[in-house]
């Protein structure tokens, strides 16, 4: 059996981890948030290590709060950056496998077609800068570490789009949704299944030279508005909701206007299937 360190083991990846961690009995997953491991404490990374074998790592930790980034540079590069490169040199050292999640937010969002992993990075805000210099310093050390970008991440856990939707639903009878930002919504179950499919694919064919950036979301295009009537259409609710352009909805860090991520590398080097959005999110919200 395999031992699978997850750091931010509380967040939503984290949570939908240990929901599937069920079907994968091979793998024993040991869940630590900052209170357990201390990412950003070399000393702590060094010492954790030193205890057990760990096998693979998928780094979930992460600092999040793209608004309050642009304020709180430092604690967003502590976290984004500094402790992925602390992460990766204890992995490499250990010859531990490291999955790292980053974000489409790397990118400018100013194309209009789907983002493959080989188009030049250009992030617009300083979360998007500090995720992009993780993934350096995820790959840095080691040539075999897999970069998985996602975005619109939402999940039965924690705080996210789905469920804010869902309680504003409840208590408004009118919502202004942005309809100028497209993507494609990333269920946190999909994405944690898929995870564990690289790493048995990786446990299977153990040879394989898989490192590198991968992108995953669901399958499909959709736009903040959109996403937001049908999660009205599925729960049945009343609200109104009017569709308004970006420039009213202002906020701190700037949003990528497009960020629909190509998925085919990772469909192919890993054979996944990908459900398509609205089908995850009819599943997530039957769940809550």
């Amino acid at each position: 059996m395999k031992n699978i360190l997850v750091t931010g083991g509380n967040g939503q990846l984290g949570q939908a981890l240990q929901k599937v961690a069920a079907a994968y009995p091979q793998f024993n997953l040991l869940y630590t948030d900052y209170q357990d491991l201390d990412i950003t404490d070399a000393d702590a990374l060094t010492a954790y290590f030193a205890a057990q074998q760990i096998d693979a790592c998928i780094n979930c930790a992460a600092y999040t709060a793209v608004d309050k980034a642009e304020e709180e540079e430092e604690k967003a590069f502590l976290l984004n950056f500094q402790a992925v490169l602390s992460l990766a040199e204890i992995c490499a050292q250990h010859n531990t496998q490291l999955v790292h999640i980053s974000t489409d937010y790397v990118f400018s969002g100013k194309q209009n077609v789907p983002y493959t992993e080989a188009i030049e990075t250009d992030p617009q805000s300083i979360y998007g800068a500090s995720k992009l210099r993780g993934e350096a310093a995820a790959a840095g050390y080691n040539p075999d570490t897999i970069v998985i970008r996602t975005s619109w991440l939402y999940s039965e856990y924690a705080v996210n789009f789905v469920k804010r939707m869902r309680e504003l639903m409840q208590e408004k009878q009118e919502l202004n949704v942005v309809f100028d930002q497209t993507g494609t919504p990333t269920y946190a179950g999909d994405l944690a299944k898929a995870i564990l499919d690289i790493l048995q694919y990786k446990s299977e064919n153990t040879e394989a030279a898989i490192g590198g950036v991968y992108h995953y979301s669901n399958e499909g295009v959709t736009s903040w508005y959109d996403f937001a009537t049908t999660i009205k259409e599925m729960t049945n609710a009343t609200t109104s909701i009017q569709p308004v352009t970006s420039d009213k909805y202002k906020t701190a860090a700037t949003r990528p206007a497009y960020s629909v991520l190509n998925k085919e590398k990772i469909k192919t080097t890993f054979g996944i299937t990908i459900p398509y959005w609205r089908d995850s999110l009819a599943k997530c919200l039957k769940n809550m």
